[in-house]
């Protein structure tokens, strides 16, 4: 049953146009995700954008009003209360494994599955990269472009490749 939520999903509520469109898109996707799929847990003032990828919807959890515009790339997260997320943004549990040489990449798999926590109350720029297991403190603001691979302390603003602190908003 699992596998015909997603499978649905997919193909008509993800395709849904943005809610730029029709409130009506993001009411319909919101309801969907977080009465079908349940990965949000308080559907009030939540804008959950078209073309995002959920992954199998295992590892995820999001808080209240939450906006999580398109494009946006979800392997697993948990997420908190009152975050925003811009677009292409990419929120990653594993990578590929490369230590050996004698392999090729591609036939080497994945690393563990490490799940991102992203804190309340943050603000992710446009075509962020969030690492595995990265924690995201309360409050941060991280900056367009990012790759985040390492814990954000609570209250700052972070941005580059990678990320490293630009100032404390404290």
């Amino acid at each position: 049953m699992k596998k015909l939520i997603l499978i649905f999903y997919y193909m008509i509520i993800k395709n849904m146009p943005n809610s730029r469109y029709g409130k009506f898109f993001n009411f319909i996707r919101v309801w969907y995700v977080s009465n079908i799929i349940k990965i949000i847990s308080d559907p009030q003032k939540c804008y959950f954008e078209n073309s995002i990828f959920i992954s199998d919807a295992k590892n995820i959890s999001i808080g209240s009003e939450c906006q999580i515009n398109e494009n946006v790339f979800i392997q697993g997260a948990k997420i908190g209360n009152c975050v925003m997320i811009a677009p292409n943004t990419a929120i990653l549990t594993s990578t590929h494994n490369f230590s050996r040489t004698d392999i090729p990449m591609v036939h080497q798999g994945s690393t563990k599955e490490i799940i991102p926590t992203i804190e309340d109350d943050v603000w992710i720029g446009r075509n962020v990269i969030i690492m595995p297991g990265v924690t995201i403190g309360k409050g941060s603001i991280i900056a367009a472009g990012a790759i985040v691979t390492k814990d954000v302390e609570e209250y700052s603003v972070v941005g580059g490749v990678p990320a490293k602190l630009i100032r404390k908003r404290k």
